[in-house]
């Protein structure tokens, strides 16, 4: 079971005795600062938590798998988000 955003944005209301509105409104301004800092190459951490940083992908040779005809991938980024030490001990029970 997957918990989506409003869901995510109720618990945390709760939690914290904040509105919704309040609490989506922050969770916007994260994924704003993540989406810029990101875009600018920076890594983005929250030490124990989580982090996000851009990666460089190489231009590979590819094929179609409609034709098999074999095309050129160009470079370009990616995300690598890596979880921290609280987060695994979390998802392992500890």
């Amino acid at each position: 079971m997957a918990l989506n955003r409003s869901e995510l944005v109720a618990a945390v209301a709760e939690k914290s005795g904040n509105s919704q509105a309040a609490v989506n409104g922050v969770l916007d301004s994260v994924f704003e600062v993540f989406t810029e800092q990101v875009s600018k190459g920076e890594k983005v951490s929250i030490p124990g938590w989580l982090s996000v940083e851009r990666t460089e992908r190489a231009a590979r040779t590819g094929r179609n798998p409609q034709t098999g005809e074999t095309i050129q991938i160009p470079a370009g980024y990616s995300v690598k988000l890596s979880a921290g030490s609280k987060l695994k001990a979390a998802a392992t029970g500890k």
